[in-house]
C-alpha cells in the first residue's frame, strides 16, 4: 500500500509538497518490542523513520556489555550514519516498544537527499542534535547521580510515547543506565518519595513531570531544545516545566 501520510516529526518538517513526492519511495513495517534491528558494523540496507514507540542507540563492548547512548521515538531517523556517507552501523537498534516504521532503501534515501536540498539540510539538522544527545548522555553519566539519570531517562521516554505509563523494568533501567539492577531500585524508590513517579512490577507512571524535570537538572533539556529550535516541536505533551 502506498504511503501517502505520516506520524514521524522529521519528515513532517518538510515542505508539504516535498514531503508527497517523497513519500511514496517508503513502505510501512511493523517493528516489535524486543527486536534488535540493527547490530554494530551491519551493512546499512535501509533509513527508518519511526512513527511510534520508543528504541534505544546501544554501544557494545567486545565482551557483549551494552549500554544506551540515546532513545529514540518519531522525531527520529535511524540511521544517521547514512545521512554522513557511511554504510555502516555505528550503534546496535534495539526496540523497547514497538510501533509502526516507515523504511526506504539507503541509496534511495541518498538520492532524494542529492535532488532536495531541503531534506538534505533537515537531516544535518537532525544529526547534529543526536550528537549532542549523545554528548549530553556522557556528560550526564560522568558528572550526574543515578537519581538525576534517572529523571533524565524517564522524561525522555515520555517525550516519545502517549500518555503517563511507561513499561520500563528495572532490569531494562539498569542496562540503559550503565548500572546495577539495585541502584535502580533505590533510584525508583527516590523518585516515588518525591511523588514524581508510581512504580510497580513493569511499569512506572509518571505523576508529576514537572518534579522530574526539577530533579533531572541540566542532564535534561539542551538536546530537546535544540530540535525545538532547529526542526520543531516533538512532543504533544506541555513544556517540560509545566506539571
Amino acid at each position: 500500500m502506498s504511503v501517502t501520510g505520516t506520524k514521524n516529526r522529521l519528515l513532517r518538517a518538510l515542505p508539504p509538497g516535498e514531503l508527497e513526492e517523497l513519500l511514496p519511495q517508503f513502505e510501512r513495517v511493523e517493528v516489535r518490542k524486543g527486536e534488535t534491528l540493527v547490530t554494530v558494523g551491519q551493512t546499512l540496507e535501509f533509513a527508518y523513520f519511526p512513527e511510534g514507540g520508543l528504541s534505544s542507540n546501544l554501544s557494545v563492548t567486545g565482551e557483549g556489555r551494552k549500554v544506551e547512548v540515546a532513545c529514540f521515538g518519531y522525531e527520529a531517523m535511524i540511521s544517521t550514519a547514512t545521512v554522513l556517507g557511511s554504510d555502516r552501523a555505528p550503534h546496535e537498534i534495539m526496540v523497547q516498544t514497538g510501533g509502526p516504521w516507515l523504511r526506504i532503501g539507503a541509496e534511495a534515501l541518498r538520492g532524494a537527499m542529492r535532488r532536495s536540498p531541503t531534506l538534505h539540510d533537515l537531516l544535518l539538522r537532525y544529526t547534529h542534535v543526536l550528537i549532542m544527545t549523545l554528548s549530553q548522555t556522557a556528560l550526564s553519566n560522568a558528572a550526574f547521580t543515578i537519581e538525576e539519570r534517572l529523571a533524565r531517562w524517564i522524561l525522555m521516554a515520555h517525550d516519545r510515547l502517549e500518555g503517563d505509563e511507561l513499561p520500563l523494568t528495572h532490569d531494562f533501567l539498569a542496562v540503559m543506565l550503565g548500572t546495577t539492577r539495585s541502584s535502580v531500585t533505590l533510584a525508583v524508590q527516590a523518585l516515588e518519595g518525591y511523588g514524581a513517579i508510581h512504580a510497580k512490577r513493569s511499569l512506572i507512571t509518571v505523576r508529576h513531570r514537572a518534579m522530574l524535570y526539577d530533579l533531572a537538572g541540566t542532564s535534561y533539556g539542551p538536546a530537546e531544545a535544540e530540535y525545538e529550535r532547529l526542526i520543531g516541536p516533538f512532543r504533544d505533551k506541555p513544556p517540560p516545566h509545566a506539571g
